[in-house]
Parts: C-alpha cells; structure tokens; sequence
C-alpha cells in the first residue's frame, strides 16, 4: 500500500468540508488488515518503554494539529471550536494516560506458582500473564469526531495493550479522520514503530466496515453508536469460522432518580442542572439523561415548572448531521404521541436545529408502553411521576441496561436509599449520586460501560484504564524454559512489578 492509502483510505465526499476521499474497495481493506497481522509480532514484543514513547509522541503529533482540526472539526459536524479544543485535550490525554500505564506494566496481570514436588500430585511451575489478542478494528463515532474515532480511547488502550489498530472512520468526519491518521503514521514512523500497526479506511456503507469485522486477521471489534449498528457489527463477528468479540457501546437512556427531600428542597436548581445535562452539545451524547423519575406531587409540580422556564430561554441546536436531526424530530414527536404523555417545555425552535423537549408521564403509562423507556437520541427527556418514591427500587429493577443512572438526595434520603442503590449497581456501570451523567473523567477508576443493552461486554469499560483490559487475553505457561519467559514473568523481574507469586503479592509496595 502507498503512504496516501495509509493516510486517508476513503469514504464518501464531504462538501461541507471541501474533501472528496474515495470510498475504500475490499483490496484495500484486506491489505490494511494484512499488515496489521505482518507487524502483530514485532509490535508485541517491543520493550514497554517504547510502546509508551509511541504513545505519547502519537499525543504530540496530534497536537501538532489544533489549528488544522479545530478549523475541520466544526466544518463538518458543527460542534463549537471550544468543544474541539477540549475534545482534543482529551483524546491526546487519553494516550498520554496509557503510556503511564504501559510503563507501570500492572496490566500484564502477572502471576507466578512455583514447582512444588512435595504436593500430592506433585505441582508444575505455572505462569500467567496477559497478551495481546492480535489486530483490533476500531470504529470511530459520530458525536465524538476526535476522542472516541481515529486515536481515540478505542485506538489508545488497543495499542496500549500491543494490538496493531485498523480504524473505519465515520463519515460525517472524513477530514478530521485523515487530519488525526496522518499525525498518528507520523508517529508510528517517528518512534521506529512497524509500518502496519495503525491504519484507516474510509467508508460511507455496510460494505467496508463488513469487509473489515469478518477479515480473518481481525481479532476483535471496538465500536461505539446505535444499538442497530453495534448488534449488526456483533452478529457479523458471530457468523465467522472463528467468531471474535465485540466491544460495542451502544447507549442509554441513564436515568435520573430524584428523591423527596431534595426535590422539595432545590427544584429550581435541579431544572437547571437537568436541563443543562439533556441539551449539552444538542443532547447527542450517550450519557444524555433520557429518564427522570420523582414522586408525584406539589414539589414535581414546581421542578417542571421550572424546567419549562429553563427550556424557553434555551436556543435551537445544530446537530451533527442531517440525518440525526431526521432521527431526533421523527423520536420526539413519537413520544410525543404516545398515551398519557404531556409535554412540559420545548426550547427555541428554527428551521433545521434541533429545538430540546421534555415530556411527563405517569408511573402506569410507563409501564404500560415499553417503548417510552427507548433512547431518543438528542435534547429530549421524559418525565416520570411515580406515586410513592420508596418504590423507585421497583421502577428500576423493570429498566434495561444502562451506561449510567443517576440518584439525587439529601442525606436523609440517600440513608434510606440502599435497596434503590443496590438495584442500580445491577443496573448500570456508573453510578453518580447528586450530579449529571454527561461527562465522563478518564482516569483509573472509570467505568464507562454497563449491561445489555448498554453495551455487548458488561464486563468491560471503553473509558478509563481498564479499558486495556478488553484487547487482552490470558496466558499460561507452564514448566517454561527460562530463556523463553517473557519478562512479566521472569524470574528475577526485570520490569519491577507487582505480582502474585505463590499466592502472595510481591514487588511494589
């Protein structure tokens, strides 16, 4: 393949953003994940420090960019250019978070039982450590342009983990893509990297990204977006002589459970802080509080009358693209329709923008109509009125998976709260209590995934350090010839890390 191929294997022409990059044949494709597979081996076995150097110099190639991506990013999904620029800082702090996890090597999941002869039957000398699955397709999405696409947290902890990466970037960013590919080849060269460990095609149909999720070197899917998409990606991954898996985040409606005590005590500034959560960014991430549940009554009379107020002095947003905003109007007005549903505000409205709505209904209307419970993608919000909020633990034992769910209280609530709170664990990967779902810190501790159908693999995260975890699998080794051990495993431990050796942690305080 030619270094152009490399850069910007195409997709479809954008106008908005004056590029036309030809959409990517089958050849192309299959080529960009051959030399994933040719550089699996080299990549793997380079030293941690070097891994983690690509990273970072991955980070400061991107940055290199800002001025180039902050003009492409709000030309073609009309996102403001402060949310490039923060997009940014995050998607290069995602990679430079990595390098620092490379380098602390505790991923590698180091175990080590010594040979005991004296056992009945006597004990072989065992070894465990994690490796790399091999050549990981990543999707990139299309709310987030910079840090869930091309180098995002998807592209940062597959290499992280020593997985070669082949992105599809989405369409409504085909510039973005090639600006961000660019940088990262010119990383992968810069730091001596193999010349198939990161690539990107383009494509604006099924055809490409097909081609790329059943190629036989593909070792597993990252995907966010629709649940559509997400479970299409997941049965193609099933059908292959040699199914792989697939990490897809696919949304949520996150709910919100506000409790007696803090709705009678701060209604209006509830309104403000929900209202802020279901509009930012024109509701399109996939944290948007889609569901509010409070106990019906004067004080719920209060916090929707405030959240009409909020909503009217909100202006009309500019989604990212033609058919979202298709998508939006056609699900509002659907819920809109549905029995027992009343509106309680609509935000400013024009031709073309997307104008946020929330709706209230009744605890038997809900239950009565799942399709209430759907995601509507963008500004919109339901309000549910339950009549007494010690069953709010009922409520959520009936909803699906979710990415979050939200609890607000004083004190005295949230101390009465453990049955509501127990439900939600089992409900949701993240948590918060008092706060708004839409923002997520990358950090150690995150979880940004949950159970179906949240996402296809409750058991992981696509957002904070854990996330290596998903491109990795165990290995043993057992009575091992020293001089083939890698080095997690070695017995004088070279890398200096922690590791649980007959049972008992050693290295690292």
């Amino acid at each position: 393949m030619s270094v152009d191929i490399h850069h910007m294997i195409g997709a479809r022409t954008s106008a908005a953003a004056g590029g036309d990059v030809p959409e990517a044949t089958r050849e192309e494709v299959d080529a960009a994940c051959r030399e994933a597979a040719a550089a699996a081996a080299d990549y793997r076995a380079r030293p941690l420090a070097e891994r983690a150097a690509f990273l970072e110099r991955a980070a400061d190639e991107i940055d290199a960019t800002v001025e180039a991506l902050v003009e492409s990013v709000p030309r073609e999904t009309a996102l403001p250019e402060a949310r490039a620029r923060g997009e940014l800082a995050r998607t290069t702090g995602q990679l430079r978070l990595f390098a620092t996890v490379v380098r602390r090597g505790d991923f590698l999941g180091a175990r080590i039982d010594h040979a005991d002869a004296d056992r009945t039957p006597p004990q072989p000398d065992i070894r465990q450590y994690r490796a790399p699955l091999g050549p990981v397709a990543v999707f990139g999405a299309s709310n987030f342009p910079l840090a869930f696409s091309v180098a995002g947290g998807d592209t940062a902890s597959a290499l992280a983990a020593g997985s070669p990466v082949v992105v599809k970037a989405h369409p409504g960013h085909p510039v973005t893509s090639a600006i961000v590919a660019g940088a990262v080849r010119r990383a992968v060269a810069a730091s001596g990297m193999p010349d198939g460990v990161f690539n990107l095609v383009h494509g604006a149909g099924h055809d490409v990204g097909g081609t790329l999720v059943q190629h036989p070197d593909i070792a597993a899917v990252a995907f966010t977006g629709s649940f559509g998409g997400g479970t299409a990606l997941a049965r193609l991954a099933q059908e292959r002589p040699t199914p792989i898996p697939v990490f897809a985040e696919m949304g949520s409606v996150n709910p919100m459970f506000v409790l007696p005590g803090r709705l009678a005590e701060a209604p209006e500034v509830l309104a403000k802080g929900y209202v802020d959560s279901v509009t930012l960014g024109a509701g399109q991430f996939c944290t948007n509080p889609g569901l509010l549940f409070a106990e019906a009554g004067e004080d719920l009379d209060r916090f929707c009358a405030a959240v009409a107020d909020e909503l009217a002095a909100r202006a009309p947003a500019t989604m990212l693209h033609e058919g979202i905003q298709s998508a939006y109007d056609a699900g509002a007005e659907r819920l809109a329709g549905m029995g027992g549903v009343q509106a309680v505000g609509t935000g400013g409205d024009a031709a073309g923008q997307a104008a946020a709505r929330v709706f209230r209904t009744d605890r038997r209307a809900f239950a009565a109509e799942p399709a209430l419970a759907e995601e509507v993608f963008g500004p919109a919000s339901l309000i549910v009125a339950v009549d007494d909020a010690g069953g709010m633990g009922d409520v959520a034992a009936d909803l699906p998976g979710q990415l979050t769910a939200t609890v607000h209280g004083t004190d005295a609530d949230l101390a009465g709260a453990g049955a509501l709170v127990d439900v939600l664990q089992q409900r949701a990967g993240r948590v918060l209590f008092n706060g708004y779902p839409t923002g997520v810190a990358v950090c150690d501790a995150m979880v940004h995934g949950g159970p179906w159908p949240a996402t296809t693999a409750p058991g992981t995260t696509s957002v904070g350090t854990l996330a290596i975890e998903r491109f990795l699998r165990p290995v043993c080794l057992q009575d091992c010839p020293a001089g083939l051990l890698p080095e997690a495993l070695q017995e004088g431990n070279p890398l200096g890390l922690r590791r649980l050796v007959d049972g008992a942690w050693q290295g690292i305080d």
